[in-house]
């Protein structure tokens, strides 16, 4: 099997995700895989998107469990060799009007957006296949939230030497500030999905750049992307785009063809790269 192409999205059972590999299955020459943690809702959406005669493929996947994040590995590696396309699309939200406490959402927020991204990244990259192509989903609130950061977290988070133990340290210490109630005190913006997806644009640079440096002959493109605000069960029904609307930027960076140099290590919306 270790000619087939293959493609992952991740968080994939409903909304963009979903969007996605509707796409991809139409698209992409090879399989795709849908990934959900439930296997029965997995299974559903599999089963829908069959109804509308798509070969779609099934693999269990909670971000937030690294056994799980494993098993996937383990299974695209025997079966396929690797991997040639991954977009990590899973991701949570909080409601505006949620009453959790402030430092609770932070730590489940950024468990799941960045540190659960981050793992599968760790996993998954080293399976890459030459000419691969890797889109991390991330928001423009990531760029909003960086301008309500103080100016020296945003040299930070902007500087082209951060590394990705720095960023861990950086996004631990933001959970570690709303437990002491001083993530303001200590210039970060009152957003834990903000912080979070401010999380998974820098690892992608951080990717992008050490794939540069260990992988340069590879040509494996990688980048975060904004899908824009889609109606779903986490936006709302007040957003502006359809989910298959806000699946065109991040398909469009699954599949830049082959001969594409760029764009890479970037942040994109609307298909247009984006200053950070």
């Amino acid at each position: 099997m270790s000619n087939v192409q293959v493609a992952v999205v991740t968080g994939s059972n409903k909304g963009i995700g979903f969007a996605i590999v509707r796409a991809l299955c139409k698209q992409f020459p090879g399989d795709v895989y849908l990934t959900a943690r439930d296997p029965s809702r997995g299974r559903e959406a599999v089963a829908k998107l069959q109804e509308e005669g798509l070969h779609v493929l099934f693999h269990q996947l909670d971000i937030d469990d690294l056994q799980s994040i494993r098993a996937l590995r383990d299974f695209l590696k025997e079966k396929y060799g690797g991997l040639n396309v991954l977009v990590n699309n899973a991701g949570i939200a909080f409601k505006v009007h949620d009453t959790t406490p402030f430092a609770v959402q932070a730590e489940v927020t950024l468990k799941t957006n960045f540190f659960g991204t981050r793992n599968v990244c760790t996993e998954l990259l080293p399976l890459v296949k030459p000419y691969g192509r890797v889109v991390n989903v991330s928001s423009m609130v990531s760029s909003s939230a960086l301008g309500g950061c103080s100016r020296e977290l945003q040299e930070k988070f902007r500087s082209d030497a951060i590394t990705e133990d720095e960023l861990v340290e950086l996004m631990t210490k933001f959970v570690e500030d709303t437990k002491k109630s001083v993530h303001e005190k200590e210039g970060w913006p009152n957003t834990a999905y903000g912080v979070s997806k401010i999380g998974v644009t820098v690892l992608s640079r951080i990717q992008a750049r050490m794939l540069n440096e260990k992988r340069k002959g590879d040509h494996i493109l990688l980048n975060a992307c904004c899908p824009g605000w889609v109606r779903t069960d986490m936006a709302g029904p007040k957003a502006t785009k359809s989910p298959d609307e806000g699946a065109e930027t991040p398909v469009y960076l699954a599949l830049l063809p082959s001969d594409a140099d760029g764009p890479h290590g970037q942040f994109l919306s609307n298909k247009t790269v984006r200053t950070w």
